[in-house]
C-alpha cells in the first residue's frame, strides 16, 4: 500500500533500488544532493544534475521535462553518503516558461520499486514564489533508510538551495546546471501550449520585403513581391482585425446589457468523428480527427500530438520493464557468485539458467505490451496520414496535388518525421506551432548520416540547402497571399540550385541577396524593421508606422554563414534571432558550426537559440516527457516530382493577384 505522505512525514524503505518518479505539468529540472550526517554537501561531485547525470547510485534526467525517473540503488552509495536530497527547480530563463512554483501545478514525487509499485508518495502544494524546492529526502539511520517529505523551497532558486546545503561554491554550480538545461532545450521539441478560450491565430506584424537587384548574382532578376501597405480591415501593425463598432446604447430607463462588447459568444465545436461500433473481441478502429479542438485542422493537430505522447511514454514503460529485468538478473547473479558453494557445478548453472529464463519471460511481456501499443499507433497513423491538411502532409500525399492557396492563417507546420528504434516504421509527424517561437538551424556540418549514406561535405551542404528551399516553400504554401514574405541571403550564390524553384515561380520578396553588400543592406533592412515595430509596440503607438509596411510574417534564409558576415552582420543576426520572432522576422539558418568556430563563444547562444533540423536522418531532437533521443527525418520532396513547383506556381500567381 502506498504511503501517502505530508511534510515533514517519513516512510521505511525496504527496498534498496527504487525509482522515483517526478510528473510536473510542465519542464522542470531534476537534480539530486549527496550529504553526510548532518546533511552538507562537500563539493560539486556530491551532486547529481543534467551536466553530470550519474553517481555512483544514482542517476538523474539529463534534459528538463515534465516527467522525470531517477534511479536510485542505496547499496551503491559511498559509506560517507547519509543523506540523498531530490530537488526540483524551474528552467528560469529558458524558454520563457514560469519563474515560480505558484505559478504550475503542485509537483508529484513517487518513490517506487523497479518493477512501477509505489512505496510512497508526495504532493509539494504551497509553493509560491519558490523557483527551487527540495522535494524528498532519503537518509540513513542505524543502517536502514528512510524516505521524508521535505517541499522546502527557495526564492533564490537554484543557488541559494545548494548554499542552504552548505555547497560553497553555490552560484557557478547554479549557473552551470542551468547552461546544461539550456542545452538539452535546444534539442528538445516544445510541446503545443494550450489553447486560448477564443482561439485566435492573429499574426504580429512582419517586416518590408523589398530589395535591390544583385549585379552579377547567379539567380538573374525577378520582380519584387511585397505588399504596399495593410492589407483592408486590419490594422497597420499586422495584428487582429480592426474592433467592430460597439453595440449601440441601451433606451434610458430600460434593461443594462452587462455583455462585454468585445466578447463575441462562439458556438461550441461540432462533435468529433466517433469510430465504428467494434467487433467483439476487437478493438475499436481509430479515426481521424478523434481528438478536442475547434476545427478540424486542431484535432488532426491535438491527434498527432497525442500519438506522440503515446508512443513516447508506452517507449519508456517499455524501456523501464527491460531495466528492471537486467537489472533483477544482475542481482539474482551476483547472488550465485557470492557464495563459494553454489559458484561452480550444477547448481550455479541452473541458478543461471532460471535467472536468464525470469528475464527472458519478463522482457517478453514488456515486449508483447510495447506491441500491443505500437499496433494501435500504427493504426491510428494510416488513418490520420491521408487526413492531414497540406500544412500537416508530407509532399508525398495527395493532398498537395489539389492544393489551393489558403485563405486562413495556419495554425501549425510539418517539419519533419519522428521515429524511435523499437519501431523505426512507425513515423510520426514533427509539427510545429505558428508563428515560430524559434529559428530554424539546418546543419550542414555533420559528417554522415546514422545509416553512412552520406559522407561527402559537398553533398550535405547541398541537402541542407534543398531542405531549407523545401521547408520555406511550405511555409509560403500554408498562407494566405500576401501573409508570408521569404528573404535570401546566399553571399557565394552556392545555393542556386536548390533555390531555383522559389527563384523562378518569382515567389520571394526579391532576388537572394549575394556578397557582403546585399547581406548588409538585407541585415539593416530587416533590423530597422524590427526596430520601428518594437517601439511602435512598446509606445502603444501602432497606427504611427509607416503606411507602405509589410504586415506579412517575414522569414530570412540565411546560406553558408559565417561566408560574408561582418562582426556587424553578425552582431545584426543574433538581434534579429533573439528579437525578431516576437514581431514576426524569422530566422532559418542552414551552416556548419565549425565554419563559424573562429567567433568562440560569443555564437553559442544564437545556436542554442535555433531548433536544429538535419538534412539527412540524426538522432538529436528529445521530446519533452521523458526525453527519448528521436530520430529525425527531414521532408524532401520525392524524386522527379513537380509538387513544389506546381504548388509554388499557385502561390505566385496569388501574390501577384494580392499585390494587384
Amino acid at each position: 500500500m502506498t504511503a501517502e505522505l505530508a511534510r515533514g512525514q517519513n516512510h521505511p524503505l525496504t527496498q534498496t533500488r527504487l525509482e522515483i518518479r517526478v510528473s510536473a505539468g510542465t519542464p522542470i529540472v531534476a537534480a539530486a544532493t549527496l550529504g553526510d550526517e548532518q546533511g552538507t554537501v562537500h563539493g560539486t561531485e556530491w551532486v547529481a544534475h543534467p551536466g553530470t547525470p550519474t553517481l555512483a547510485g544514482l542517476e538523474v534526467s539529463r534534459q528538463a521535462a515534465a516527467d522525470h525517473r531517477l534511479a536510485v540503488d542505496l547499496d551503491a552509495m559511498p559509506d560517507a553518503v547519509h543523506r540523498l536530497h531530490v530537488l526540483l527547480a524551474l528552467p528560469v530563463g529558458h524558454g520563457g516558461g514560469p519563474v515560480r512554483f505558484g505559478a504550475v501545478a503542485a509537483p508529484f514525487v513517487a518513490v517506487t520499486g523497479l518493477d512501477g509499485t509505489e512505496i510512497a508518495s508526495f504532493t509539494l502544494t504551497g509553493l509560491d514564489a519558490e523557483s527551487a524546492v527540495v522535494a524528498l529526502e532519503l537518509y540513513r539511520r542505524q543502517g536502514a533508510w528512510k524516505v521524508r517529505a521535505v517541499g522546502q523551497g527557495y526564492a533564490g532558486g537554484l543557488s541559494e538551495l545548494l548554499a542552504d546545503q552548505g555547497l560553497l561554491q553555490s552560484h557557478q554550480l547554479a549557473n552551470a546546471i542551468l547552461e546544461a538545461v539550456g542545452q538539452g532545450m535546444a534539442r528538445s521539441v516544445a510541446a503545443p501550449p494550450p489553447r486560448t478560450a477564443d482561439g485566435d491565430r492573429s499574426r504580429q506584424p512582419a517586416a518590408p520585403t523589398y530589395g535591390p537587384d544583385q549585379t552579377g548574382s547567379p539567380y538573374g532578376t525577378q520582380s519584387p513581391q511585397g505588399a504596399t501597405g495593410p492589407r483592408p480591415g486590419y490594422p497597420p501593425n499586422g495584428g487582429t482585425p480592426a474592433d467592430p463598432a460597439p453595440p449601440a446604447a441601451q433606451p434610458t430607463g430600460g434593461p443594462i446589457n452587462y455583455t462585454h462588447p468585445g466578447r463575441q459568444n462562439a458556438a461550441p465545436p461540432p462533435p468529433p468523428p466517433t469510430a465504428p461500433p467494434a467487433q467483439p473481441g476487437q478493438p475499436a478502429q481509430p479515426v481521424a480527427g478523434d481528438a478536442t479542438g475547434w476545427s478540424m485542422d486542431e484535432r488532426l493537430y491535438n491527434q498527432v500530438w497525442g500519438m506522440f505522447e503515446d508512443l513516447a511514454r508506452t517507449t519508456a514503460a517499455y524501456r523501464s520493464a527491460v531495466d528492471f529485468a537486467d537489472s533483477r538478473m544482475e542481482k539474482e547473479l551476483e547472488q550465485v557468485l557470492s557464495d563459494p558453494r553454489s559458484r561452480i557445478g550444477g547448481q550455479a548453472d541452473a541458478a543461471r539458467a532460471s535467472a536468464r529464463a525470469r528475464h527472458t519471460q519478463l522482457v517478453d511481456q514488456a515486449r508483447q505490451a510495447l506491441d500491443r501499443d505500437l499496433a494501435h499507433l500504427t493504426a491510428e497513423a494510416g488513418v490520420v496520414e491521408p487526413a492531414l491538411p497540406p500544412m500537416f502532409a508530407n509532399w508525398d500525399n495527395p493532398v498537395w496535388h489539389a492544393y489551393r492557396v489558403p485563405m486562413e492563417i495556419p495554425m501549425a507546420v510539418r517539419l519533419g518525421d519522428l521515429h524511435l528504434p523499437e519501431c523505426a516504421q512507425l513515423r510520426v509527424p514533427m509539427l510545429v506551432r505558428l508563428p515560430l517561437e524559434r529559428g530554424l538551424w539546418i546543419d550542414s556540418g555533420r559528417a554522415g548520416s546514422l545509416d553512412g549514406s552520406y559522407t561527402d561535405s559537398h553533398d550535405l551542404r547541398r541537402l541542407a540547402m534543398e531542405s531549407a528551399a523545401s521547408h520555406a516553400a511550405r511555409l509560403l504554401a500554408i498562407h494566405p497571399a500576401g501573409e508570408f514574405t521569404v528573404h535570401v541571403v546566399d553571399p557565394a550564390g552556392s545555393g542556386a540550385q536548390a533555390l531555383a524553384p522559389l527563384v523562378q515561380t518569382g515567389v520571394l520578396a526579391a532576388p537572394p541577396a549575394v556578397g557582403a553588400a546585399g547581406v548588409t543592406e538585407v541585415l539593416a533592412r530587416l533590423t530597422q524593421r524590427v526596430d520601428l515595430v518594437q517601439m511602435a509596440l512598446r509606445g502603444g503607438a501602432a497606427d504611427a508606422l509607416p503606411p507602405d509596411l509589410d504586415t506579412a510574417q517575414q522569414l530570412l534564409v540565411v546560406n553558408d554563414f559565417p561566408h560574408g558576415f561582418d562582426d556587424r552582420a553578425v552582431t545584426q543576426l543574433r538581434y534579429l534571432a533573439d528579437e525578431g520572432p516576437d514581431v514576426g522576422v524569422h530566422l532559418m539558418m542552414v551552416a556548419d558550426r565549425e565554419d563559424a568556430a573562429g567567433y568562440g563563444p560569443l555564437l553559442d547562444p544564437l545556436w542554442r537559440s535555433l531548433l536544429r533540423l538535419t538534412p539527412v536522418p540524426d538522432d538529436h531532437l528529445a521530446d519533452p516527457w521523458v526525453g527519448h533521443a528521436w530520430t529525425y527525418e527531414p521532408p524532401l520532396v520525392p524524386p522527379g516530382s513537380q509538387v513544389l513547383q506546381q504548388v509554388l506556381t499557385q502561390v505566385a500567381a496569388a501574390r501577384r493577384g494580392w499585390n494587384r
